[in-house]
């Protein structure tokens, strides 16, 4: 029996020893000019422990944030993939590591242009579920006879993966094991109690505790680096002798004995550092522990008994982000506002931008219009500031035209700011995700203890959400919900607020106006308020220039408007009038309606709800998408027009973006990323009656998604306004623009225009 089993032991390893020199033969690259093909290899368990290490980046030119030549970070060096073998599969593996929900198409033949240095991977075959490409079969690392001129790209749908990290991110690097956090530990017991902490001991993270920093040969420069780190624009001078004596009877250990900042760094471990030795002593002989003394942004602030309060920027802004301190950089130039491009875009001409608008330095800079594309022009172009400068505008950068950069590289910042504590008091619950849930409030009880307590959910809007979704950190609102029996799973019961009303630009729920003595008609807890908020939304901007270039005038005969009627697209004394005979005065214009948003703009209603309207042969996927008036210098309206979305469609889109929606066969209605859905003139309800105007100067707007029915990232860009002159036969537009694209001294004399007060035609 056992030499039975020797005679086998000894046959597989013969058989063992001749295979192996034949796979070692297969796999071993050819140097033959013709290619032959070479077994795939499955990625060892030593790999798929890496997983979690390997770096995904895309690049090329010219591209979008969600597209471009694949590039994997592999023993220290950037590398390609061949397209051999590439499939949609492989492009959803890369686009899920990359943070997007999956693929839409992946690009050969270097579409992206050529990289450089290593093709890592060639004859990938993913099945698409693998969570890394590293773990679908390929010929191995840099096993590979292809040339640069096989570079595979992919193409991500724009959406994120909830939570997920953004791509387009140029962060700071430095060395994280050296310094893990960073804090102020405040000495006075009145200033531990208020938020957010401007003065203290600075503190890093070391081990299981807290270790100080010696504050021999410490700088301003090294104090303004932290006072930026903890979202704080300025520096103040501290008062050493109150703080030497306070020091000296506490027991200090001491990680850093030296810091070295030049103060454009946007984080202490980016500065020189001198580390205490393992084995030798903590102490700071000659000196004590580094404190500072920061001066918080406007929006931080405290009190207002300041004499000089800090002032901000009043040429840059930003637009368009979830959060507070961060969104799409804009610039002021000649009364209009305009974006940056990112080539060259960094971490410190970022934290320049932060800190003149009041916060801290910058923690991300972003590229590849990661905050939504604006519409206006692009000023500047490869900005280099040293990271030092008061402002952005005396930074070296480029004059720029519309052939060097386009909207889709609009820069944009995301700022380090003072921790508020605003998140922890406020919560969801009973949601799927930590996206979504029902709002609970903490409120002091009679007894003075804490306790959790629900939101009457009658007025409750987008705006609310907004603002929630803002405080707890979580985006942008996707809806404001005002029933949440489907999200019962707490024990909170005790309706605490109600007549919530925000502007939704508040940071937090406190800021908003509610009643004094709760009053709320519906006040079960399946009727609380509730959020579902997203890392993505839609941003919908009306092209102003069309309108201006494209409005006139109409007589249209009452017998061609009996559709029009229907739908309540003229105004009130069209229904005096003696029907089919006689006409109504419209004045006429084209609509394009773009979405320059990071997510596609969807009805909030299902199809199952939308409302088939026989006249006109479609369906109504809203009850209002735009409004139509004509108002005089007052504000008063003296012509309205409305207009449900007859059917939201993508009419064309930018370059390389693929239309999405289509209202034929009962489809999807929506606005893609990238899109716009175009009203003509010459459709019904395109128009304001004006039959019952007299001739005179007034102001034109149109306001898209009035009713803030839909969430987006930014509702001040939905309106849009011109100067109008009516003479009675001929009708002409001036200075049209979007809400926001004007400075506040240009919108004044907008209003102001010729004629516009007394309602003369001059």
């Amino acid at each position: 029996m056992q030499k039975s089993r020797r005679r086998q032991q000894l046959a597989c390893s013969l058989l063992f020893g001749l295979w192996l020199p034949c796979c070692l033969a297969q796999t071993t690259p050819s140097n033959a000019a013709t290619r032959t093909p070479s077994p795939l290899s499955t990625p060892s368990p030593s790999v798929k422990s890496q997983t979690a290490q390997l770096k995904v980046r895309l690049s090329g030119y010219p591209r979008k944030h969600n597209e471009g030549r694949v590039e994997l970070f592999h023993q220290g060096e950037w590398g390609t993939i061949c397209d051999d073998d590439f499939s949609i599969h492989n492009a959803n593996v890369l686009c899920r590591h990359l943070g997007f929900v999956s693929a839409t198409g992946w690009t050969h033949s270097a579409k992206y242009g050529k990289g450089q240095g290593k093709i890592w991977l060639d004859n990938v075959q993913c099945n698409g579920g693998e969570k890394s490409i590293e773990l679908c079969m390929s010929r191995g690392w840099g096993n590979s006879d292809c040339t640069h001129d096989e570079d595979a790209g992919v193409v991500c749908k724009d959406e994120r993966i909830p939570g997920f990290v953004d791509s387009n991110v140029i962060e700071t690097r430095v060395n994280e094991n050296s310094i893990e956090a960073v804090r102020l530990r405040p000495v006075v017991a009145m200033s531990r109690r208020k938020l957010p902490i401007t003065e203290g001991v600075v503190e890093v993270k070391h081990r299981d505790g807290w270790a100080q920093i010696c504050d021999l040969g410490w700088t301003i420069k090294n104090t303004h680096v932290v006072c930026g780190m903890l979202g704080f624009p300025h520096e103040r001078k501290v008062n050493k002798n109150f703080y030497k004596l306070y020091l000296e009877r506490q027991k200090n250990h001491f990680h850093i004995h030296s810091v070295a900042c030049s103060g454009a760094e946007v984080h202490l471990a980016a500065c020189p550092l001198e580390f205490s030795k393992p084995n030798g002593t903590s102490t700071c002989k000659g000196g004590t522990a580094a404190v500072v003394s920061c001066m918080p942004g406007p929006l931080f602030m405290q009190s207002n008994g300041l004499k000089k309060k800090p002032k901000t920027s009043s040429n840059v802004r930003l637009k368009g982000g979830a959060r507070v301190g961060e969104g799409r950089v804009e610039v002021l130039k000649d009364t209009e506002w305009g974006t940056v491009c990112d080539d060259r875009w960094n971490l410190q001409s970022a934290s320049v931008v932060c800190r003149e608008l009041g916060f801290g330095s910058a923690k991300e800079a972003l590229t590849g219009g990661r905050m939504g594309q604006g519409m206006g022009p692009i000023y500047m172009n490869e900005v280099k500031c040293l990271g030092n400068e008061k402002s952005i505008w005396t930074c070296p950068f480029k004059n720029i035209t519309s052939e060097d950069c386009q909207h889709v590289e609009d820069a944009a910042v995301r700022c380090n700011v003072p921790h508020m504590g605003l998140e922890d008091s406020i919560r969801l619950t009973g949601g799927r995700t930590r996206y979504e849930g029902r709002v609970e409030v903490l409120h002091p009880d009679v007894n003075g203890t804490q306790s959790w307590g629900l939101i009457c959910g009658e007025t409750w809007s987008t705006k609310e959400a907004m603002v929630i979704c803002r405080q707890l950190g979580l985006g942008y609102a996707n809806q404001g919900v005002q029933e949440t029996w489907y999200w019962d799973s707490s024990n909170v019961t005790e309706m605490i607020l109600s007549g919530v009303k925000c502007s939704g630009s508040e940071m937090s729920l406190s800021q908003c106006q509610r009643h004094k003595v709760l009053s709320c008609q519906k006040a079960g807890a399946k009727f609380a308020a509730g959020v579902i908020c997203s890392d993505t939304t839609s941003d919908l901007v009306l092209n102003a220039s069309l309108v201006q270039q494209t409005v006139y005038i109409e007589d249209r005969p009452l017998h061609m408007l009996y559709c029009a009627a229907e739908e309540d697209c003229l105004s009130k004394s069209a229904a005096k009038a003696n029907w089919p005979y006689g006409h109504r005065r419209l004045l006429r214009f084209s609509s394009q309606i773009h979405n320059i948003g990071r997510a596609d703009f969807k009805p909030k209603a299902g199809r199952h709800s939308w409302v088939w309207h026989a006249c006109h042969g479609h369906y109504h996927s809203m009850d209002i998408f735009t409004h139509y008036d004509l108002m005089s210098a007052n504000g008063s309206r003296v012509a309205e027009g409305h207009k449900a979305s007859f059917c939201l469609e993508d009419s064309d889109c930018q370059e390389g973006v693929s239309k999405r929606y289509e209202c034929a066969n009962f489809g999807d209605q929506g606005i893609t990323v990238g899109c716009w859905d175009l009203y003509r003139h010459d459709i019904d309800c395109q128009w304001i009656d004006i039959t019952d105007v007299r001739p005179g100067n007034y102001i034109l707007q149109i306001v898209i998604n009035p009713n803030q029915e839909v969430s987006e990232s930014d509702f001040t860009n939905n309106a849009m306004k011109c100067n109008c002159k009516y003479d009675g036969h001929r009708v002409w537009l001036h200075n049209c623009h979007i809400g926001d694209a004007f400075s506040e001294e240009a919108e004044r004399r907008f209003e102001k225009y010729p004629g516009q007060l007394n309602n003369h035609i001059p």
